[in-house]
Formats: C-alpha cells, sequence, structure tokens
C-alpha cells in the first residue's frame, strides 16, 4: 500500500495535469513559464521527484502539443525548451527515447523548413537537436538518416540568426565527428553551403570544412568549384577562411585542380560575362572576376610560402605570366597588391624567375620593384599596364 504521503503526491500530480489539460494557450504558456523557471538544470532523478515519479506523463503532453500545434509556432520557443529540460537531464535517456519514439526528431528538422516561424523557434529546434546528437553515434546516425544534413545545411544558408548560425555549425560539426557512415555526407552538405548568399555561413561551412579535414577520407571533385568560387567574395573573413582550407587540402588529391584553378583567376577572360553562381552573387563583371582575382593572387603567395613544392607546381602552371597580368589591372589596386606582394616571393626564392621578370619590366621597372613591391605598382602608366597584361613570360 501507498502512503499518506505518496498518495498526495499523486493525487497533486493529477491536478497538476488535469489543469494542463484542460487550460487553453494563454493558461498553457504560464504552466510552461513556471515550469521552465523551476525546472532548468534538473536531473532525471530530481524531475521524477518533482512529478511524482510521474515526469513522463507531462513529457508525453509537451510532445502530444508539439505535434499538434507546431506548425502554428503556438507558444513554440516556450514549448520546446521545456521539452529541452527533459531531454538534457542527466541520466535522463529514457525521456529522449520516448520523445523520438512519438516522431519528435522529424518535427524538429521540420520546423527547420518552416519559413513562416520565427528564428527563434528554429533557434531552439537546432539545439535540441544538439541534445540528441550529444546522446551518442546512434543518435547521429538517426539524423542523419532522417535527412538532417540537408535541413541543417539548408537552415544555415538561409536563416538570418547569427546565433542560430554558429549553433548549427556546432551541430554539424558534432555530425562530422564520432559517426562514420555519414561524415562524407556531413562534408558535402557543408560544400553545398558554399554557393550561398550569406557569407556569415560561407564562414562558417569553410571553417567546419577545414576542422574535418582530418576524418574524412579524400575530398569530392565537387569540392574543386564552390571552394574556388568564394573567392570571388567581397567579405575578407570568407576569403580568409577559404585560403585556410586550401591550405589543409594542399596534402590532399586535389591540390593539382586547385591550384589550376587559382592560376586561372589571375587572367580573367576581357569583356567577358562572370558566370560563376550568378544566382547567389550579384555582382556583374568585371567586379566580380577582379575581386577573385586579388584573392587568388593572396591565396598564391600563401601556398607559395607554406611549401617549396606547391611554389614549383605554380611555376609550372605559368603562375608568373598570371602574376604579371594582374599586376597590370589599373581597375583593381587590390589585384595589383597581391600580385606584386606574390610575384615578389618567387623572385627572391627562384633566380630563374627574377632573370625572366626582370627581362620582361626592364632594369628601371624592376629595380622600382625590388625596393617597393607593395607600392611600385601606384607609378605604373597606362602603357607599361599594358605591358603588364599582355606579357609573354612562359617559365619552363
Amino acid at each position: 500500500m501507498t502512503s499518506v504521503k505518496e498518495q498526495e503526491a499523486i493525487r497533486k500530480l493529477m491536478v497538476y495535469l488535469q489543469e494542463w489539460d484542460r487550460a487553453h494557450k494563454v493558461a498553457r504558456s504560464c504552466i510552461l513559464d513556471n515550469f521552465i523557471k523551476s525546472n532548468d538544470g534538473k536531473t532525471e532523478p530530481e524531475l521524477e521527484l518533482e512529478f511524482s515519479q510521474g515526469a513522463s506523463l507531462f513529457l508525453a503532453r509537451l510532445t502530444a502539443w508539439l505535434r499538434i500545434t507546431y506548425k502554428y509556432s503556438t507558444c513554440l520557443s516556450k514549448l520546446l525548451k521545456s521539452i529541452g529540460i527533459f531531454l538534457s537531464a542527466a541520466s535522463g535517456t529514457r525521456y529522449l527515447i520516448e520523445f523520438l519514439e512519438t516522431g519528435g526528431l522529424m518535427i524538429l528538422l521540420e520546423i527547420l523548413g518552416l519559413n513562416h516561424l520565427k528564428e527563434e523557434d528554429k533557434r531552439e529546434s537546432v539545439k535540441m537537436l544538439q541534445l540528441v546528437a550529444d546522446a551518442g553515434r546512434k543518435y547521429k546516425e538517426l539524423i542523419c538518416e532522417s535527412h538532417g544534413v540537408q535541413s541543417l545545411a539548408s537552415f544555415l544558408a538561409t536563416s538570418n540568426s547569427a546565433e542560430a548560425q554558429d549553433n548549427v555549425q556546432v551541430l554539424m560539426d558534432s555530425l562530422g565527428h564520432g559517426n562514420p557512415k555519414y561524415q562524407n555526407e556531413v562534408y558535402k552538405g557543408l560544400v553545398a553551403v558554399l554557393p550561398c548568399a550569406s557569407p556569415r555561413a560561407q564562414q562558417l561551412a569553410l571553417q567546419t570544412l577545414r576542422v574535418m579535414q582530418e576524418v574524412v577520407g579524400e575530398e569530392p571533385a565537387v569540392l574543386v568549384e564552390p571552394v574556388l568560387a568564394v573567392l570571388c567574395s567581397e567579405h575578407l573573413e570568407v576569403q580568409y577562411e577559404a585560403i585556410q582550407l586550401l591550405k589543409a587540402l594542399m596534402a590532399r588529391e586535389v591540390r593539382p585542380a586547385l591550384l589550376k584553378g587559382l592560376v586561372a583567376f589571375l587572367t580573367p577572360p576581357r569583356k567577358k560575362a562572370f558566370t560563376f553562381y550568378p544566382t547567389a552573387l550579384c555582382q556583374k563583371e568585371p567586379v566580380l572576376v577582379y575581386i577573385q582575382q586579388a584573392a587568388a593572387a593572396k591565396a598564391i603567395g600563401v601556398l607559395a610560402k607554406e611549401s617549396a613544392e606547391v611554389a614549383e607546381e605554380l611555376i609550372q602552371l605559368k603562375v608568373v605570366h598570371g602574376l604579371m597580368v594582374a599586376v597590370g589591372n589599373l581597375d583593381h589596386a587590390a589585384s595589383q597588391r597581391h600580385a606584386s606582394i606574390s610575384l615578389e616571393y618567387f623572385v627572391l626564392t627562384f633566380p630563374f624567375v627574377e632573370e625572366c621578370v626582370k627581362k620582361a619590366l626592364g632594369d628601371t621597372l624592376f629595380q622600382h620593384f625590388m625596393d617597393s613591391p607593395e607600392t611600385w605598382y601606384t607609378k605604373i602608366d597606362p602603357v607599361q599596364a599594358d605591358e603588364l597584361a599582355s606579357n609573354t613570360v612562359d617559365i619552363p
């Protein structure tokens, strides 16, 4: 037989549950407020004590209301936070299982794709997905099997909330580690984010791709074009992350294709429309190709200084010719500056490059270049610029 004290606790629980069952939207919102305030951070034993060993009964009611109302944003953020208290409770794995068995995972993923919902609601959904992933490998696999990678990548690319995007990055990184069955899918999902219009999303995707290099095998060839394409971003933080990823990829099989692409950007076709990802990048040629030219010149200098082997491969790809073309671009000072600085490295490192460049520039102009590689291009006249742009330097 139960004691009087236990009977009283059960009675209070039943009253509490009946109050929830009879309440309308406003009253339920108040109940959720009080629940969050009183129970945030509690463990499974503490929640069971609070609900007289019947916490699952209240969780079931929260989950049922979520299934009915999630498309209409009825107290959605509070509701997700309340369920999150159960999912995050120490020793509360059974709460997680109960939530997933009632279709909770698919609801969380569907919330991310509902355009009319608030960013706050979607952010809470991502936090709950993180709780699922934190439970272990089989739960990470469950998210991926439910097309979670595509949903998260799409949300990362389109979200207007920096905090939500940061949360997605953490979750994608989590899904990419300790999840060998789906790590390549996570990697490809991040690559798919790169052509998007959000600089923040591009930056975060590039960061996560770089971190994942240690756990993935050889990268797919589809990686090359998107990674190179983001170099036309006006945002320096995106360019920086792209160059850091390129550095990490120099030990991979995609290196020749990446280097070839970088050198090609140094000599953009004149009077030709720029066509990389026109839907995501709205500027028109020549601005984009010049931004890309400058970023490529900068990246080439960074990569060459990292590895003599890479520097020699670049020379074979006619990088010296391309850098001189970029120095002659009077329409874009950044191209001239970065190309000049990178060209200086090749001249100082390889005597045969110095000889060819000196011959092409002439003694006087070459001396100006050597005296001040970061500023000499400001004194180049149109005739000299045209000679640089049409140079025929070809180092065997």
